[in-house]
Parts: structure tokens; C-alpha cells; sequence
């Protein structure tokens, strides 16, 4: 997908303020400090559209991204900050639960998971819970370029091998920094939503005459 346009909607408290464009969502959910924001940036080729809380675990909002007239991005709040209270933990996971379990337009949630890390029990939770209600995931590990690429694949097996993941399961290897597992994970999100560029764009090209032909 090529972006032409990409734009901070609202942050949304409730169902009365989600998005009414009917659009698709593409959530994504993990840890505070995972990468969300910067996945998103680099996934819309903008440094800081989304930006990182200055205080993890502390925004409690769905954070909508308007991307060309085509979808959204949904940044669910960051779980497993320490710092917040159990009841505010559960709070806002029943927000969040509300929100996957019911919104019509979701398409797919990106399950962000640090490659450096073995998933944490938060994480093996919430791939338990999508997989149980079988909501449509892909599981994306950040920070790849924290780490030699010789052992990329190593940290791979530890990622998949702690959640039990399905060989289904589509596993993107990123990096906001270099780039990394972009394309992928727009042919994954362009399959889920069912997009396909515009045919009269692609061909616009072919109009220009060639030199040397009559």
C-alpha cells in the first residue's frame, strides 16, 4: 500500500466515540514500550504521527490513525505497567476486551512482542485469548535491530515456542529502525481488508509514449 495521507483521528473512551467511517481496523496490542507507535511511524513512513507516551502505562484511550481513505490503525493501551493498580489494570482490560470482542470493523490485531524478550505472561495471555475467540492475528516482533542478525531466528523459536503458536499464525520479523518485515506486513494487512490498488493508477504509466516508437 502506498500512503498518501495519514492522520491522528481521536482517542477514543468509549464505543460513542469510535470512528464512524465504516472502515477497516487493523488493533494493535502488547506491552508499554513495545514499539506500537514507532511500528505505526514507520509503517506510514512519518516520524512521529504516533507518539510514545511520556509516562507508560498510562494512556488508557484507543488511539485511531486515518490511513488514506483505506483503513485504520487502532493503537490499543499498553498492558502489563507495573506501576498501575490492579483495578486499573483490570478496568482497562475490560475496555479493551469490549472493544475486540464487539467492533464489527476489525479485521486483524497485530500482537506486538519484543524479539529480545521471551513473551511475557501478558502476552501469553492475550494470544491465548485472540486465539480462543478466534479473532485474526498476526504476531509482529519488534526491536529486531537490537539484536544480531545472526540470531534472529534463534529469538524466533523462543517468541513462538513460549506462545504455542499455530503454524497459521503469521509471524512478522521488524524493525522500525531499518525498516524491516514493512512490505510483509502490508501484504499480510492488504489481504485481511480485502485491498486492491487502483488499476487506473497502475496504468497511468503505460499512457507515456516510448521513445524511438512510432
Amino acid at each position: 500500500m502506498k500512503v498518501n495521507q495519514a492522520e491522528f483521528i481521536i482517542s477514543a473512551v468509549g464505543p460513542s466515540q469510535y470512528p464512524a467511517d465504516a472502515l477497516p481496523e487493523i488493533a494493535l496490542a502488547g506491552r508499554s514500550n513495545v514499539g506500537k507507535s514507532s511500528l505505526i511511524n514507520r509503517m506510514i513512513n512519518r516520524k512521529n504521527l504516533a507518539r510514545t507516551s511520556s509516562k507508560p502505562g498510562k494512556t488508557q484511550q484507543l488511539n485511531y490513525y486515518k490511513i488514506n481513505s483505506d483503513l485504520f490503525f487502532v493503537d490499543l493501551p499498553g498492558y502489563g505497567y507495573a506501576q498501575v493498580s490492579k483495578s486499573e489494570r483490570e478496568k482497562w482490560g475490560k475496555f479493551i476486551e469490549n472493544y475486540l470482542l464487539h467492533r464489527e470493523f476489525l479485521k486483524l490485531v497485530l500482537l506486538v512482542i519484543d524479539l529480545r524478550h521471551p513473551p511475557s505472561k501478558d502476552d501469553q495471555a492475550m494470544y491465548s485469548w485472540l486465539k480462543h475467540h478466534g479473532t485474526p492475528l498476526c504476531i509482529v516482533t519488534t526491536k529486531a535491530d537490537k539484536i544480531p542478525r545472526g540470531k534472529w531466528q534463534q529469538h524466533l523459536k523462543i517468541v513462538k515456542e513460549t506462545l504455542g503458536t499455530d503454524k497459521s499464525d503469521p509471524v512478522v520479523l521488524f524493525s522500525s529502525e531499518l525498516g524491516l518485515g514493512k512490505d510483509e506486513l502490508w501484504q499480510i494487512i492488504e489481504q485481511k481488508i480485502g485491498y486492491a490498488a487502483d488499476p487506473a493508477a497502475e496504468e497511468l504509466p503505460q499512457t507515456q509514449p516510448e521513445s524511438g516508437n512510432p
